[in-house]
């Protein structure tokens, strides 16, 4: 009798152990993906009845823990509901319509349109190179009468700049009347080679007085007074301004001085400096303006004709060259005026204003406003730039897609605070995952079998 109340007392604590163990499993809560704990929802302290994503400190978004507490600096915890959580996208977030007009967002769609800019530059009045022309002698003497003896004097093509005395010329003249005189009394004679050497002799005299830029109307004098000139009078090559004199009366002067230097000023160039990322919007060709500072309301039009193949390596500039027809002579070398080229047109471009993009030095990111509340921080690639702020966007948006002009710097500092969270979140979870795998508690067959194990173990010792 009592082996038989032993036993049924024996299995009703075993009943009992077996039924607690159940219990425990149905009313126990639901562990998610992530490890954690999915609390019951309808009695939570989220406005719509469900559990908080996590708990954070008041004072310090980045201490969270997954149930409420105190943080560091004793104040409770407060819940992050799910309705900031994290939309289906990996980057999406979600905020509350109070929050979002809080911040002040603005949106705009991007859009397709034709870029166009004009780039602006300070220019300088510039020689014509091709047009700058330096006057020489090719004998050595001693001037001896200046005709021209300013810089900044008007001359023109042909006229007289300085009369030269050279003993050389003197002499060649002599010879040239000597040889015509041979040549004439050798015309008579019946053999060809006296006849030949004294036309030979004749044209090379001639010649080397030509070679020395003597007009042809003084040699043909010479022949025909047979008076010698003491002086060789040096012509103007070109019309234009004397901007360099380097001669004087009673000079001595050789073949390698620089006598003049005559620039013609009918056309001139206008030297501006452009950067780099202005050179996309220019090509040869393009139509350009200049407006100069005397001359307020009266622009004149040039050509854009030349750009530099290198930077200025101290500006980092680049140097662009317009020409300008100056036949008036309104436009003076060293002046300064503000240069306007017209860009090329760059038709069809998707574009977004340039207050929509947030360039953080190592990437560049649009936030796209998906509707309902929901954000989307998205990397792009930009192109040109227009001056009344439009950017080129290649690559990360499409047409009519719809981002945030205004409060995107507080969205993506949102959006990277949550991407913290996130990342600290499973971190823990992987930690505590490990952690459980020594401490991992017993399954109910194990109970079961300990239970039957201690029941025949009390029979055996009754």
């Amino acid at each position: 009798m009592k082996i038989q109340q032993t036993l049924i007392t024996i299995t009703l604590v075993l009943l009992a152990a077996v039924a607690g163990w159940w219990g425990r499993e149905l009313i126990s809560p639901t562990a998610n993906t992530d490890g954690d704990v999915a609390p019951l929802r309808g009695d939570g302290p989220c406005p719509d009845g469900s559990q908080p994503v996590y708990w954070k400190a008041p004072m310090d978004p980045t201490y969270t823990r997954d149930g409420p507490g105190k943080s560091p600096m004793g104040m409770d915890l407060v819940p992050e509901c799910a309705s900031r959580e994290t939309d289906s996208r990996d980057n999406a977030i979600k905020i509350d319509p109070a929050t979002v007009q809080n911040i002040g967002v603005r949106t705009t769609r991007v859009e397709r349109r034709d870029l166009s800019r004009s780039v602006r530059a300070v220019g300088r009045i510039a020689y014509d190179e091709r047009r700058v022309t330096h006057a020489h002698t090719k004998v050595q003497g001693w001037v001896e009468k200046l005709f021209v003896d300013f810089v900044g004097q008007q001359v023109r093509q042909g006229q007289p700049l300085l009369e030269i005395y050279s003993p050389e010329l003197v002499a060649t003249q002599e010879e040239l009347l000597l040889a015509a005189k041979y040549r004439d009394a050798t015309q008579a004679s019946p053999f060809d080679d006296v006849r030949g050497g004294g036309e030979s002799l004749f044209i090379a005299t001639k010649r080397r007085l030509a070679l020395w830029d003597i007009p042809d109307r003084d040699i043909d004098r010479l022949l025909e007074s047979g008076e010698v000139k003491r002086t060789l009078t040096l012509y103007a090559p070109a019309s234009g301004v004397i901007t360099h004199l380097g001669v004087r009366s009673g000079m001595a002067v050789e073949p390698h001085l620089n006598l003049y230097t005559i620039a013609d000023l009918s056309r001139v160039w206008v030297i501006a400096d452009v950067y780099e990322y202005e050179l996309p919007w220019l090509s040869l060709g393009q139509s350009a303006s200049i407006e100069l500072a005397y001359l307020r309301g009266e622009p004149m039009q040039g050509e854009l004709t030349y750009i530099a193949p290198f930077l200025d390596p101290k500006t980092r500039t680049i140097e662009v060259r317009l020409e300008l027809d100056n036949s008036d002579g309104k436009l003076k070398p060293d002046m300064f005026g503000s240069v306007v080229i017209q860009g090329t047109p760059h038709p069809d471009v998707l574009v977004v204003p340039s207050e929509a993009v947030i360039r953080s030095g190592t990437r560049t990111v649009a936030i796209v406003a998906l509707g309902a509340g929901r954000f989307e921080p998205r990397n792009i690639q930009l192109g040109l730039e227009t001056a009344d702020g439009w950017i080129e966007v290649r690559e990360g948006l499409r047409e009519n897609e719809e981002i945030v002009v205004s409060g995107q710097f507080l969205i993506d500092s949102e959006s990277n605070f949550q991407e913290v969270v996130r990342k600290l979140r499973a971190d823990r979870a992987r930690e505590n995952a490990v952690g459980m795998e020594g401490e991992r508690e017993p399954e109910a067959d194990e109970v079961l079998i300990e239970s039957s194990q201690s029941i025949h173990s009390s029979m055996e010792e009754e």
